[in-house]
């Protein structure tokens, strides 16, 4: 049998791809995340998605980072729209959540210790992203190291191992390998500030998927409001 890896899943088009790929290795188990976000809408997607690839155990955890504030995806900020390509370049704009991926690798994490796994995936890109510190190899490698000294673990020997297989991919890049592994991208939801269920077609997030699939030279499955 398959060993058990964790994958972080949020119902996007790279988190998706990730766990395509954690499979042909591990028996997945897929942890998502309600934190209050604004597109609570990706959580049904994510179910979705494990369904699709017949995951058989799929976990949710609630935290309201709502009480923290201070990103546009859980504080009363308007999400940025239409930005060009320089903007999305350069700094970090207010749809990053302060610590996310800290948080969340954290739980991931912990689920391994449970369930006596020793791998977690997540579907971080540092090439077409936008902009977010914590999606960064640094910063994924020094959470290994800190995750290997503090769980119980990590002290008695498991190396515990942090996969980010869509690193170094472009949005296109990502999109390519996951038809391949027979990613349906219909299930899956990017956008940070839908509409009636549509997604707005403007955010970042948006903007970032429409970029892939256009420079993937395939469809894009995406039901916009514009």
């Amino acid at each position: 049998m398959k060993r058990k890896a964790v994958v972080l899943l949020s119902g996007g088009l790279d988190s998706a791809t990730c766990l395509a790929l954690a499979k042909k290795k591990f028996d997945p188990v897929c942890l998502c995340i309600d934190y209050g976000q604004r597109h609570r809408i990706e959580l049904q997607r994510a179910d979705n998605v494990a369904r699709s690839m017949k995951v058989r155990d799929v976990r949710l955890v609630k935290l309201d980072l709502r009480a923290i504030g201070g990103s546009a995806l859980t504080d009363d900020i308007a999400v940025p729209k239409d930005r060009k390509a320089k903007q999305l370049a350069h700094g970090i704009p207010v749809t990053y959540v302060p610590a996310r991926n800290t948080i969340f690798l954290g739980l991931a994490v912990a689920l391994c210790e449970v369930i006596g796994a020793t791998d977690v995936f997540i579907g971080v890109n540092a090439v077409d992203y936008s902009g977010y510190p914590d999606c960064r190899p640094e910063f994924i490698r020094a959470f290994e190291k800190a995750a290997r000294l503090g769980t119980k673990a990590g002290a008695e020997g498991a190396k515990l191992k942090v996969h980010a297989p869509l690193s170094g991919l472009s949005k296109a890049e990502i999109i390519t390998l996951g038809l391949k592994e027979r990613v349906d991208y219909t299930y899956t939801h990017s956008c940070y500030d839908p509409v009636n269920g549509l997604a707005c077609g403007r955010c970042d997030s948006c903007v970032l998927r429409r970029k892939g699939f256009r420079e993937a030279g395939v469809s894009d499955p995406t039901r916009y409001a514009s």
